[in-house]
């Protein structure tokens, strides 16, 4: 079973889910890809208000898609910024105006340069919450005859647990490593890990990661 934080949730919660047939292991096919949502500076840094200091995350990341190289797993990155007309016309940036700030072009919007982006990977431009959302993504890694996707980035109670949602309801097996994904706070975090973990994907360890990716080299 792919398990959460244990201090989330108590005995009776555990059994309801039990009873209810959540939690089970997800498969764990042989042709994975990487997907990183939106480790911009604007979700990494925080001088921005929309940021939080992700350096963790940033690091075990960089740690994933390095064991991953040699595997010739694919990566992609994703970033989310709109235009001036998307403004003030998409429904998100009235209930979220925080979003405002990430236009095309502005620093916000560029990947955290700490990150090991190759000239080969495949970087999305991206309007919603959810990777897959009008982007491509889901043909993309189905003519690269992938089966399994690891999700990382930011933020999980936000754009990674959309993306974990429609990666599995897209037929991939989803596997979330814990430290590659974060939020502007530990209640939204840890309760999203839960839900990802009771319903669509596994959340694992670093190192488990790392030692699936290593052994497909």
């Amino acid at each position: 079973m792919s398990t959460p934080d244990p201090g989330l949730h108590g005995a009776e919660t555990d059994a309801t889910y039990d009873r209810a047939g959540f939690g089970a292991t997800t498969r764990r096919g042989e042709r994975p890809a990487i997907v990183v949502v939106d480790l911009t500076a604007g979700f990494t840094d925080p001088a921005y208000p929309t940021g939080a200091d992700l350096s963790d995350v940033v690091a075990a990341t960089t740690t994933l898609v390095e064991a991953a190289r040699p595997a010739g797993v694919p990566v992609v990155w994703t970033t989310i910024a709109y235009t001036p007309a998307e403004l003030d016309t998409l429904p998100w940036l009235t209930k979220a105006p925080g979003l405002r700030g990430l236009t095309e072009g502005s620093a916000a919007v560029a990947l955290d340069d700490r990150l090991p982006v190759g000239a080969g990977d495949n970087v999305i431009t991206k309007k919603g919450a959810s990777a897959f959302f009008d982007t491509g993504l889901a043909s993309f890694l189905t003519a690269a005859r992938v089966d399994t996707v690891l999700v990382c980035g930011a933020t999980t109670s936000g754009c990674v647990r959309a993306t974990a949602v429609d990666a599995v309801q897209s037929g991939f097996g989803v596997l979330v490593p814990r430290d590659c994904v974060g939020d502007r706070a530990a209640g939204p975090h840890e309760a999203n890990l839960f839900d990802i973990a009771a319903k669509y994907g596994d959340v694992v360890d670093l190192d488990d990661a790392v030692g699936h990716l290593k052994g497909l080299a």
